[in-house]
């Protein structure tokens, strides 16, 4: 399984204090690394957040047909019983749909399917499919009724799409469930460190092993969004095409789950719209350009952050 990768953010911690523990492991198809430090069992502080990662990830991974999510996927409209946790992250995923001018949404899947996304996305589809996909896509489709405990999909073919949104609230999850004063994970390239300083660097889209932007992050999750990994497979939910490849977008926010997904609506935006709207609603983005410009929102700017040549 793949998630929307961020391997265009690269961390160096700084110097940090004993006692400390470093895992890495396979998590929701990518690579999951921790850094936990301060008193008591850490390999129990590890523990606690990898079983909240398994959790989130067999509930709501739509590349399980076992999770809640792909229930509802597959319910053909109907009602399908969910645990409030997940109405409420839903609901929350759908709300940004409207912020964010529809440049993010979750409801996607119809069209990540017409264009074979998940596939590699070298599928275009016909004029009638793509049309199909199209009237099977947005937020509108999606019923949250908190009463009754369930959620549902006005039109059979929708889907609930995860990718934009998943890892940034597992990380928020994952940080509570340590329980540590000090940490940093890193979930396929997006960060969350917290209780103490930490160096991160922004690669360049036109050479991902190169540095372009290093910034100290703190109490705070660093998401980049871009095509240099995985080629145009950031959709457009307003228009229902693939984005165009530009650069990237960095986003720094206090939670996990609003970076991921500013850093893809801000892709969607573009580095014009996407600056005026981060300048609108003071938040923390950097849009790197693929000839080689540089664009920061004020409240980037505030966090001091240092180009490199």
């Amino acid at each position: 399984m793949l998630f929307r990768p961020a391997l265009l953010c690269l961390c160096a911690p700084a110097l940090l204090a004993a006692p400390t523990l470093d895992r890495t492991v396979l998590a929701m198809g990518t690579v999951l690394s921790l850094h936990l430090e301060g008193p008591g069992d850490l390999g129990q502080a590890s523990e606690r957040a990898l079983a909240e990662s398994a959790r989130i990830e067999a509930a709501c991974s739509t590349w399980n047909p076992a999770s809640a999510w792909s229930r509802l996927n597959g319910a053909g409209g109907h009602p399908v019983a969910l645990a409030p946790e997940w109405l409420d992250l839903l609901a929350t995923a759908q709300a940004w749909q409207a912020r964010t001018e529809g440049a993010f949404d979750p409801v996607l899947m119809a069209l990540m399917r017409a264009w074979d996304i998940r596939g590699g996305g070298r599928r275009r589809p016909t004029p009638a499919a793509w049309a199909r996909a199209r009237r099977a896509s947005g937020s509108r489709l999606l019923v949250l009724d908190r009463r009754a405990g369930t959620a549902r999909l006005r039109d059979p073919e929708a889907g609930v799409e995860e990718g934009g949104f998943l890892k940034g609230y597992a990380l928020d999850r994952m940080r509570t469930a340590s329980g540590t004063p000090v940490g940093l994970l890193n979930f396929g390239g997006q960060l969350l460190a917290w209780g103490r300083p930490v160096q991160a660097s922004i690669a360049d889209p036109r050479e991902r092993n190169r540095a372009r932007i290093s910034l100290w992050l703190q109490e705070a999750s660093l998401s980049c969004s871009g095509t240099s990994v995985r080629g145009r497979h950031i959709l457009d939910p307003r228009t229902g095409l693939r984005c165009p490849a530009w650069g990237s977008v960095a986003v720094v926010a206090s939670k996990g789950l609003t970076a991921d997904i500013l850093s893809t609506a801000l892709y969607v935006l573009g580095p014009e719209r996407g600056l005026a709207w981060a300048d609108r609603h003071g938040a923390a983005a950097a849009f790197l350009l693929a000839d080689g410009t540089i664009r920061e929102s004020a409240a980037f700017r505030s966090l001091h952050p240092k180009e490199l040549p």
